[in-house]
């Protein structure tokens, strides 16, 4: 059974119904005083609801990974579940990955930069939607979910665990080891400690592969407009329909931020990238790429489940370059009002703020800066990306027989 400290931790807290109220008053004030500001609803032309109509359906219908050989399955849900919330995977039996990944601040610690066992140099990113994404990781580093769930258990900042720790831990415990047999169709094996340790990352990916945002305003605007409606501003505001007009426009916003998700999954340079000592800018994707082609649990090792190659092609292709210094993982927006501090050092606080650095730089070339105004539309639009309903309802695990 899952414990009174995890049924705590994993329980939807009176502290996020609070955060969601302030959330959701702020949001009303600030898309009633724009809408005395805007002018009238706009028009969209067939170009432009082409590409409002790319961003859906939401949620998207997406397939189980091929990489993953128990991706999918509700044993191996269950057991990611159990060990997502379980302090003993790291090292020093502290931290769990729900120390960072926390369910009522939408899977993130809303902090500047992570603490596991130490403090780390990024943001926390949120664990939702990330199912079926090519690359992971502010640098992607990763290459499939699964990969992505071991590296923070090796980190000797976050979990500082082993993979001996983490096999011993699943051997040892009855209730895991039970699991793991369901899932497996086996023993977790007496001597291959990394065997082990990598199928514990794809019961974790299993589960992660869950989380996944519900349907938001603009989601409910975007199906009005594919079944040819003409949806009033009572139930989307002319504010929000005017940023959204600048997202896919004036804004250039869709370059980056594309598909069902807002988000194109690849990696860029931007007003949000800083720089080391000596003004060099930091190494972002340039690093992950190497970290990348160093890994043992690439999908180019035989810990890939696709028989048929086709899952590492990208892997097989990928190169660092100069170009990809300083650039990092475009992050998707929905529910991105959930998740400040923003950008990968987390200096931003605000999506305000976020729109204003980008405001100058953003645009297709040549295209003039964003109006105080038009800022102002584009934040209500970003905000009617989030939902606040938690559509994720955690149950205490049944013991395994």
């Amino acid at each position: 059974m899952v414990s009174g400290t995890t049924r705590t931790r994993l329980n939807v807290s009176r502290l996020a119904c609070v955060v969601v109220g302030v959330a959701c008053l702020a949001f009303s004030s600030w898309a009633g005083a724009a809408e005395e500001s805007s002018a009238a609803k706009p028009s969209f032309s067939d170009g432009e609801l082409k590409i409002i109509l790319s961003h859906g359906p939401w949620p998207a219908s997406l397939g189980r990974d091929p990489t993953n050989r128990v991706s999918g399955q509700p044993d191996a849900i269950e057991l990611g579940t159990l060990l997502f919330f379980d302090q003993r995977l790291s090292g020093s039996g502290t931290k769990a990955c729900a120390s960072c990944h926390v369910p009522e601040r939408n899977w993130t610690d809303n902090l500047p930069r992570g603490v596991g066992v130490a403090a780390v140099e990024r943001n926390t990113p949120t664990v939702m939607n990330l199912r079926r994404q090519r690359w992971y990781g502010w640098a992607g580093a990763a290459d499939s979910l699964w990969s992505q769930s071991l590296r923070p258990i090796l980190d000797t900042r976050e979990l500082a665990a082993t993979p001996r720790h983490v096999a011993d831990l699943v051997r040892g415990d009855e209730q895991l080891s039970c699991r793991y047999r369901k899932v497996f169709g086996g023993p977790p094996s007496p001597a291959d400690d990394e065997a082990v340790f990598v199928n514990v990352g794809k019961v974790l990916a299993a589960f992660q592969e869950t989380l996944v945002s519900g349907r938001t305003p603009f989601d409910e605007f975007r199906e009005a407009l594919a079944r040819g409606e003409s949806p009033s501003a009572q139930s989307y505001s002319t504010p929000a329909q005017r940023g959204l007009q600048i997202f896919i426009g004036k804004g250039g916003c869709t370059g980056c931020h594309a598909g069902p998700n807002f988000t194109s999954g690849e990696f860029f340079t931007t007003s949000l990238s800083r720089f080391e000592s000596a003004g060099r800018p930091e190494p972002g994707r340039d690093a992950g790429i190497r970290q990348l082609r160093e890994s043992r649990f690439s999908l180019l090792s035989s810990y890939n489940d696709d028989a048929t190659g086709a899952s590492a092609a990208h892997t097989r292709q990928i190169q660092a370059s100069g170009a990809s210094i300083g650039a990092f993982k475009v992050p998707s927006l929905r529910n991105l009002m959930l998740t400040a501090p923003y950008g990968h050092s987390g200096d931003v606080d605000t999506i305000a703020e976020v729109v204003r650095r980008h405001a100058g730089d953003g645009q297709p070339a040549g295209a003039p800066a964003l109006t105080a105004r038009e800022q102002t539309e584009l934040v209500v639009f970003l905000e009617s990306l989030s939902t606040f309903a938690n559509p994720w309802r955690p149950e205490d695990a049944s013991r395994c027989h």
